[in-house]
Order: C-alpha cells, then sequence, then structure tokens
C-alpha cells in the first residue's frame, strides 16, 4: 500500500509540472517586442546618414538654372563739358546795336560832331564802305554824304574804332533847328539805330563822312 501512495504522489507532482508549464506567460505579443538595445544600435551605426542638400540616391544631378544676362545699356556720348563759344555776329555787317556809339562836339573846320564807333564785348562785325545813316529828330533830317568816293570796309572788334565826323549845319544863314539828340543807324535799313545825346546842335542841311579807322580823316569840309 505505501508503495502505490508514493508512486500516485509522483504521478501527480509530474502532472502539475507538466500544468504549469502549459499555462506559462502568453507568447501571442512575441512579434511586438521591441528590439534589443544592441539591435538597436547595431541598424543606427549601420545607416547611412544622407548628407543636408543631397540628391536622393539613384537621381541624376540636375543643373542650376543659369540667371538671365540683362544686356548692357551702351553708354551715352559724354556732354561737352561747357558749351561751344557763341560765335554770333562774328563777320557779320554791323548794326548799331553791335556797337557801343558815342558823339563828341569838336571845333575844327568851323564846328562838327565825331562818332566814334567800337564793337561791344564779344562781338566781331564788319563796317560798310560808306557813311553811316544820320538822321535828326522826328522830322527826319538827314546827313549828306560829305565824301565823293568810299573808303574800305572796317571790321571791328575789342578795342578798335572808327571813326565819322558830322557837320550839322553847313549853311551860313541864321535859320537853323535845334537839337538834342542824332540818330545813327549802319545803312538805311538797320532796324536798331542809335540815339546819342549831343546837346542842344543847331541843324541845317548837315553832312557827314565815311568811316575811318583815323580820327583826323573824320573831319567833314577837309
Amino acid at each position: 500500500m505505501r508503495t502505490r501512495r508514493l508512486a500516485l504522489t509522483a504521478a501527480a507532482v509530474a502532472a502539475l509540472a507538466a500544468t504549469a508549464t502549459a499555462c506559462g506567460p502568453d507568447n501571442s505579443d512575441t512579434g511586438s517586442t521591441a528590439a534589443s538595445p544592441a539591435a538597436t544600435a547595431a541598424a543606427t551605426n549601420g545607416a547611412a546618414t544622407a548628407p543636408t542638400g543631397a540628391a536622393p540616391a539613384g537621381a541624376s544631378p540636375t543643373k542650376a538654372a543659369a540667371a538671365p544676362t540683362t544686356p548692357s545699356t551702351p553708354k551715352s556720348p559724354d556732354a561737352p563739358s561747357a558749351p561751344a563759344a557763341d560765335k554770333t555776329g562774328y563777320g557779320q555787317a554791323c548794326g548799331a546795336n553791335d556797337l557801343a556809339l558815342s558823339a563828341k562836339s569838336e571845333s575844327q573846320a568851323g564846328g562838327y560832331l565825331l562818332i566814334t564807333a567800337k564793337a561791344k564785348p564779344g562781338i566781331t562785325c564788319t563796317l560798310p564802305a560808306t557813311h553811316p545813316t544820320i538822321a535828326f529828330g522826328s522830322r527826319g533830317i538827314e546827313a549828306a554824304n560829305a565824301e565823293q568816293s568810299t573808303g574800305e570796309p572796317i571790321t571791328l572788334s575789342g578795342a578798335k574804332v572808327a571813326y565819322a565826323g558830322i557837320m550839322t549845319k553847313t549853311t551860313n544863314t541864321n535859320q537853323a533847328i535845334q537839337f538834342t539828340d542824332v540818330i545813327v543807324g549802319i545803312g538805311n535799313a538797320d532796324p536798331n539805330p542809335a540815339s546819342i545825346a549831343v546837346g542842344t546842335t543847331p541843324v541845317d542841311k548837315p553832312i557827314v563822312t565815311n568811316w575811318h579807322t583815323v580820327a583826323k580823316d573824320a573831319v567833314p569840309g577837309l
């Protein structure tokens, strides 16, 4: 009897052991178990880190688009640093407005007016080979030519001076008209004659010489 009881006890212990093994931990989640730290480290160390901006593997490199070239604008010619000198009046016939005109009373040959003409600054012009147009007052008393021949054209520039002489009264009578100004034009067509103060001057049948470069040659009646 004792021997049979021990055999039954041994069989019960074996059955319990088998039951404990069959009822062990549930292995259904084994596939979701996290990788071991060693495996994770191995995977990390084996992965190549792609450089920043690198093209994906297998992709052909793409050329950067060239920036459009803006055509250069041709430079305009430089403007001259200073304008060319004003040549207005150079080589032209003189007009009264091109001249600085003055008159002075002279006593020689019974008295006459000496007209002096100089070109204004910056002007070069030519006086004709004849006399100036001389008139007195609104009544248009004009001076006749005191010379039979003509002279030479005179080019005025800078300090060069030309002279003409006016004898305001050529008659022996007491008849005369008093004027205080004389009108001087260069030719009958001068659009801008000059009026020059001469003081009180008797006028009757006046005469005028041609233009001369020497004052004594402009004395009328000599």
